[in-house]
């Protein structure tokens, strides 16, 4: 056995954020980096800057919008994007590859807008379907990951003030039971199995002043792994320090290694 360390980080814009990226791959040697909100076509991703730093590259974008990347040590095998084998016809949201044999699905969930928009309407359906992809290409009983952003914050402890918050954009009631019913498939939020506190975040808005020193943030992005992944969990956490360097996502890294 040995530990594989799994890491999600929303970017907000890869080349914006490639320093930032590289220098953090280089210090903290994960085996795979999930990436969301890249926001390059493929023919603008940065994959020799990855390859150089001893990392291969599977990926699928849109200009200035969406996109998702898995950079790992090894070449990813299994690797295909969207709901459906081949499907590329979709927003750049979802892709999965294969990794010492455990399958990984990395997902930039739809943000929502607003409670009253038809993008929140969009954002539940999207979790519907996902938990169709779930039931028709995996089996709960077997490893499997589930990373990303997934703009949700489940539960009070993941948001700075929640009866402020409550009926908001990502911290709303439907939103939050259309998510349960994804976690109900089989899985486990393997952060919380470590983690029982509250006031550990991975995403600040820009617009706050000073919101990681004040505390102003969310706990929107995961790793989920099924029971039998989770039961070789070792250690989960949230890397705050990259938020804090210049020219930040608004999102850091989050972290998750396995006994495997």
């Amino acid at each position: 056995m040995e530990i594989m360390k799994v890491a999600s980080f929303n970017a907000n814009g890869i080349r914006a954020r490639l320093g930032i990226i590289l220098d953090w791959l280089r210090q903290e040697s994960p085996e795979i980096l999930c990436l969301q909100e890249t926001k390059v076509q493929d023919k603008d991703f940065p994959w020799e800057e990855f390859q150089a730093a001893g990392y291969q590259c599977a990926f699928w974008g849109e200009k200035s919008y969406n996109g998702v990347a898995m950079v790992s040590k090894v070449p990813l095998t299994e690797v295909s994007y969207g709901f459906a084998e081949g499907c590329r016809g979709e927003d750049a949201r979802l892709m999965r590859g294969t990794l010492r044999n455990i399958p990984i699905v990395n997902a930039y969930v739809p943000q929502g807008v607003s409670p009253d928009s038809e993008k929140f309407q969009f954002k539940l359906d999207w979790f519907r379907r996902i938990r169709d992809y779930f039931s028709e290409y995996f089996d709960p009983r077997k490893p499997l990951l589930w990373v990303g952003d997934f703009n949700v914050a489940v539960e009070d402890r993941d948001v700075y003030d929640p009866q402020a918050l409550y009926g908001s954009i990502g911290f709303h009631p439907d939103e939050q039971r259309a998510l349960a019913e994804v976690k109900k498939w089989g899985f486990v939020d393997v952060f919380r199995k470590h983690n029982a506190h509250g006031g550990i975040y991975t995403f600040w808005d820009y617009r706050v002043p000073g919101a990681v020193k004040r505390g102003i943030g969310w706990r929107i992005d995961h790793i989920w792994a099924t029971e039998c992944l989770a039961e070789k969990s070792v250690r989960a956490l949230v890397d705050v320090s990259p938020r804090l360097f210049s020219k930040p996502s608004d999102h850091t890294f989050v972290v998750a290694e396995f006994d495997v």
